[in-house]
């Protein structure tokens, strides 16, 4: 099975939502679960 990551796009964007201030905890809980799932740069 492949290992899944999260895509540049989607990291950055994930980022967005946790440095705003108007975005909910349940956002952010996402946004953080998705950068977890990041894959590290080499």
């Amino acid at each position: 099975m492949p290992k899944k990551a999260t895509s540049p796009r989607a990291a950055k964007a994930a980022s967005k939502v946790l440095r705003s201030k108007s975005t909910g905890k349940a956002s952010k809980t996402a946004a953080g679960s998705a950068l977890v799932q990041r894959e590290k740069k080499k």
